[in-house]
């Protein structure tokens, strides 16, 4: 039996939702829909569209839910990139608070942001064969 098979939705709060909205449309590019959130399209290992779609939405802090449980956890979300570098100096001429640490190893390069409410964003780009 499958348990885990991919990511169905990333749910956060924030002081400040349509201000993060544009943040993460401005500088990672995420088109946000008319309903506040994205959907990012599946696709195979040869870029073709397969059924299926990844949520992700930012919520007001004070939003009245028990969705988000009774804790304020801690997380890091990681995106999938195509080109790491050019992002990530694409992101320091924007002003944005972008970790000099960057990682490479067989798994792909990976590399950091920080977001205007101090969420370390995690940008990976897969190698090649992925």
């Amino acid at each position: 039996m499958k348990r885990v098979t991919g990511i169905g939705g990333i749910f956060f709060k924030s002081k400040d939702p349509a201000a993060l909205r544009a943040w993460y449309q401005q500088h990672l590019g995420i088109e946000v829909d008319a309903w506040g959130g994205a959907s990012f399209r599946w696709e195979d290992d040869a870029g073709q569209p397969v059924k299926g779609v990844t949520a992700w939405s930012v919520q007001p802090d004070d939003i009245d839910t028990d969705d988000f449980g009774p804790a304020s956890p801690g997380f890091m979300i990681n995106y999938r990139v195509h080109d790491l570098p050019a992002l990530l100096q694409a992101l320091r001429q924007e002003g944005c608070q972008v970790l000099e640490r960057m990682d490479e190893s067989e798994y792909g390069k990976f590399g950091w942001v920080i977001d205007p409410e101090g969420r370390k964003v995690e940008l990976w780009e897969p190698p090649h064969a992925a």
